[in-house]
């Protein structure tokens, strides 16, 4: 066997070895298992991933495995690029676990190693059969993972229902389009599917491909299908929500690349403008909603339905310029939104366990109540702030490749023909660069708000530092980090095999085809010189002297004095009011001597999720007082449900007389 089938072969076999040994050994070393097992499981899929993606595939067939389809797994070069990204979350996320859940249940850890171990198999399925059960199986080990702390509050339940109900709508949307796709071909496995998708009428093939984007959507968290992901990952633990965020939403938009320009051959031009029209939508609100979240854990989630929306954004202008013959910029732009996943995955597994870390050692996760953190967690304030700069594509952050090659595609594709294109192309630039600029505001209110200002409570002036395992994972995912954003060339060959796209040699990307070239390296080396520079001539030029700050005669500032979250997301509030539609409160109480002098003020404000309030609650309304009726057609007599099949049976016949 090959090294890739090796090193897939290793992940499920240690994967599933660590579940059973979670079960067996004692408390004290089943954290110290399960994380040692989980991270060998990720690095062998890693391994098998990067050996994927130096052109050794693997086509296994094992016909007695499942019944009816059998198990068929197959792993090319897109596969692998996803089987090396999920593994190497898993390597942090593992490590981190070791110290953060040492007092998790027994079933949630082993668990744990299961849900990595599915979704390493989902990118590795090679018919639709496989898929669809590994599919099932990681939505099923991933929700009992997020309510894994139900017990805590009625909020873990409630987000446990919203991602079991959104997953599975999901997972029978993608049952639909694949069986459809199926039922046109001569098997379920990827090549008879791929053999048979270039022959299907118009209307079938759209039918299969907004069927399943409508399914892998879900799973990526895009508008309108994210009302899930900022009630599970911050209910989740936050090792899990790492896991859940930086690898399995990745798995929505591999599903759309590998239904839509695998299996289907590419489509008509409209198909991937509703693609890159919902990833714009959802990058913008997506950023929107965390630029107004005081949750951090919440603001991440909502911050990874931008990340995804961006992903789409190059996924839909790929499809866009392949159906216009434009090989070159399609190249480009898928390039773009596989590395912005890549780099998303590294960033947001730090964020996610750096915000487990504070929840660790302060035990809250609200902004309006942290600060002070540099002191007590300076680790853990080094962590986020690399995340934060990381998440907000400016150079040299991660996201500012990536970013910078997505609107290097758009900008390109400006002159392009057809109407669609020349509308959509402006659209996405500026609903980019929008989400660009809303980015920094949101991790400037994260960074600076949480960990720089003073303690705003008694848990934040006590936070700790966490232990060095949790640290180790932080650092792992940290340096992940920095090797993208300073040499992202390394990882661009291998991108470049699946989208071809880019040149590269040990520091510069060099597009082809298309004028434009970058060092990320040289960029962050002139950056830090320019620092050190003024910094230099700064000190050199300032007389040395002693004085206190100003403080506007009010004495010592104090953390009542300084901003909150709520108040520096105040002025962003009030220019997309319209958008955002919030619910403001004010109270005011007078004393009991005269309704003239006011005792107390309370303003309260809420930004509740906009989509979610005009789209979901009226169908559950709707479904709460369908279960009323319901409950008043049941009381419970047997001679009314009698009646009940009787009067059916009345009607069916009735209806068989009237049509034959």
């Amino acid at each position: 066997m090959n090294p890739t089938g090796v090193g897939l072969g290793v992940a499920v076999t240690v994967g599933l070895l660590t579940a059973v040994a979670a079960m067996l050994v004692p408390q004290r070393i089943r954290a110290a298992v399960v994380g040692v097992g989980t991270a060998v499981c990720g690095a062998a899929g890693t391994a098998a991933g990067i050996s994927a993606l130096s052109g050794t595939t693997v086509d296994l067939d094992l016909p007695d495995l499942l019944p009816l389809s059998g198990v068929v797994i197959t792993v090319d070069a897109l596969g692998g690029l996803f089987l090396a990204v999920t593994g190497g979350v898993a390597v942090a996320a593992g490590i981190y676990g070791i110290g953060y859940a040492r007092h998790t249940a027994r079933l949630a850890q082993a668990v744990f190693p299961l849900f990595v171990v599915a979704m390493l198999l989902v990118v590795a399925a090679g018919s639709v059969g496989t898929l669809l059960v590994c599919w099932e199986l990681m939505a099923l080990f991933s929700l009992l993972l997020v309510v894994t702390e139900h017990q805590r509050g009625p909020e873990v339940a409630a987000a446990g229902r919203w991602y079991a109900v959104m997953t599975h709508l999901g997972l029978i949307a993608i049952l639909a389009g694949l069986l459809v796709l199926a039922a046109h071909a001569t098997g379920d496995s990827f090549p008879a599917l791929r053999a048979a998708g270039p022959h299907l009428s118009p209307t079938v093939a759209a039918t299969v491909f907004l069927a399943t984007v409508a399914g892998f959507g879900s799973k990526g968290g895009i508008v309108p299908l994210h009302a899930w992901l900022p009630r599970a990952h911050p209910e989740a633990p936050s090792h899990v929500s790492a896991l859940m965020s930086a690898a399995m939403v990745n798995l929505g938009v591999y599903g759309i690349v590998r239904v839509g320009f695998d299996l289907l051959g590419g489509g008509p031009r409209w198909w991937w403008a509703v693609v890159l029209g919902l990833g714009a939508v959802s990058a913008v609100y997506g950023i929107l909603q965390a630029a107004m979240s005081t949750d951090l854990k919440r603001l991440l989630g909502y911050s990874t339905t931008e990340n995804m929306g961006l992903a789409l954004v190059g996924v839909g202008a790929a499809g866009m310029f392949a159906s216009d013959g434009n090989r070159v910029l399609a190249g480009l732009a898928l390039a773009a939104a596989l590395l912005h996943l890549v780099n998303h995955a590294a960033f947001k597994t730090v964020l996610f366990l750096s915000a487990g870390s504070v929840l660790h050692g302060a035990g809250t996760r609200d902004l309006d109540a942290l600060g002070g953190l540099r002191r007590s967690m300076p680790a853990t304030t080094a962590a986020f702030g690399l995340g934060a700069l990381a998440a907000s594509a400016l150079p040299p952050g991660t996201a500012f490749v990536s970013e910078w090659l997505l609107l290097q595609a758009l900008i390109h594709g400006l002159p392009a023909s057809g109407v669609i294109t020349a509308i959509a192309m402006p659209l996405a630039v500026a609903a980019v660069a929008l989400t660009a600029g809303l980015a920094v505001a949101t991790f400037v209110k994260a960074f600076g708000v949480g960990f720089l200002a003073r303690p705003r409570s008694a848990a934040a002036e006590d936070a700790s530092e966490s232990p060095a395992s949790m640290l180790i994972g932080m650092g792992i995912a940290g340096l992940a980090c920095v090797g993208l954003a300073l040499l992202p060339t390394l990882v661009l060959p291998a991108i470049g095999r699946v989208a071809g796209s880019t040149q590269t040699d040990v520091v510069t990307i060099q597009l082809v085809g298309a004028a434009g070239s970058l060092s990320p390296l040289m960029l962050a080396i002139a950056l830090g010189a320019a620092i050190v520079l003024v910094m230099a001539v700064l000190r050199l030029a300032a007389a040395r002297r002693t004085a206190r700050l100003w403080d506007c005669g009010a004495g010592p500032l104090s953390a009542r004095m300084e901003y909150t979250a709520t108040s520096f997301a105040e002025p962003l509030q009030r220019v997309f009011d319209d958008v955002l539609a919030p619910e403001t409160d004010v109270d005011v109480t007078h004393t009991q001597e005269s309704s003239y002098l006011v005792e107390a003020v309370e303003y309260r404000r809420r930004v509740p999720d906009r989509i979610e309030r005009r789209l979901y609650q009226p169908v559950l309304a709707l479904v709460a007082a369908w279960g009323a009726a319901g409950r008043r057609l049941a009381t419970g007599s047997v001679h009314r449900y009698l009646g009940y099949g009787f009067y059916t049976m009345c009607g069916l016949l009735i209806l068989l007389v009237v049509t034959r």
